[in-house]
């Protein structure tokens, strides 16, 4: 759920493979100098989407399977992996229940997705399917709405027409350690810095449209009010072609061992 409204990301998969651009390749090369994405890893991407991290993974030589609870989704990574010639196994299902082979993953990752977990059943459900010494990728790639105006406007924009979207005027801050993580991980290394995406007119106004306060919730007819209202806006911001900032984090975690635990 987003406030009241259900959240539906197959609705958006189509715009979401077109507009919402991946992790820069400098994101990619950090995960890979913490140890994760390397060639001939097994990962495991939870919430995968239409695929960006397994991909990209895949890409490098990783063994990659990828879920997602959202049927359309799964299918728009299908088709994408499909069309450039690489091999990942994408399923539907749960995170928190994926029905995989236990210490099965080097590595599982989940971008933009951990928040829609439940997240006590999710860490048990990873810390089984870690191989002894595997780890958690936690990652984010998000606009800087108090820092870009560009973002600032469209989300303006966004709230007029679905203000109990949650995802509006992120403030940017990073833990040092993510709150739930804290007794179960310990951190073994995590990257944050930002990097201006470019954008023209049209893929803003697609990547607006792929998120969870519009795409995934918003009634069909109501999207196509605020996607003409965005292009009015647009045009009376901007040029064509603009970047709008961006902040990219990562947390690597590591399952802490039981037994090696203090006695409550």
């Amino acid at each position: 759920m987003d406030g009241n409204n259900a959240i539906d990301w197959g609705r958006t998969s189509a715009d979401y493979a077109q507009h919402r651009p991946n992790y820069p390749d400098r994101f990619f090369d950090m995960l890979a100098s913490l140890g994760v994405g390397l060639q001939g890893q097994r990962i495991l991407d939870l919430g995968t989407g239409v695929g960006f991290l397994a991909l990209q993974f895949a890409r490098r030589g990783a063994a990659v399977t990828g879920i997602d609870i959202a049927g359309g989704q799964i299918e728009e990574a299908r088709r994408r992996c499909a069309a450039i010639g690489l091999s990942v196994d994408f399923l539907v299902g749960r995170a928190e229940r994926t029905e995989l082979p236990s210490e099965a993953f080097d590595a599982v990752t989940a971008s933009q997705a951990w928040l829609y977990f439940d997240t006590e059943l999710a860490i048990a459900e990873v810390k089984r399917l870690l191989k002894p010494g595997g780890v958690l990728a936690t990652s984010h790639f998000c606009w800087l709405p108090r820092q870009d105006r560009i973002a600032r406007a469209s989300e303006e924009l966004v709230l007029r027409y679905n203000p109990n979207w949650t995802g509006a005027d992120w403030a940017g801050q990073i833990p040092f350690m993510p709150k739930w993580a804290e007794g179960h991980f310990e951190l073994r290394g995590m990257c944050v810095f930002d990097e201006p995406i470019p954008f023209t007119r049209e893929s803003w106004r697609g990547r607006i449209r792929a998120c969870r306060g519009v795409g995934a919730t918003m009634p069909d007819d109501q999207i196509e009010r605020l996607d003409c209202e965005h292009d009015s806006l647009l045009r009376a911001i901007t040029t064509d072609a603009f970047s709008v900032l961006h902040r990219v984090d990562a947390h690597i975690l590591r399952p802490i061992d039981a037994a090696s635990q203090p006695a409550s």
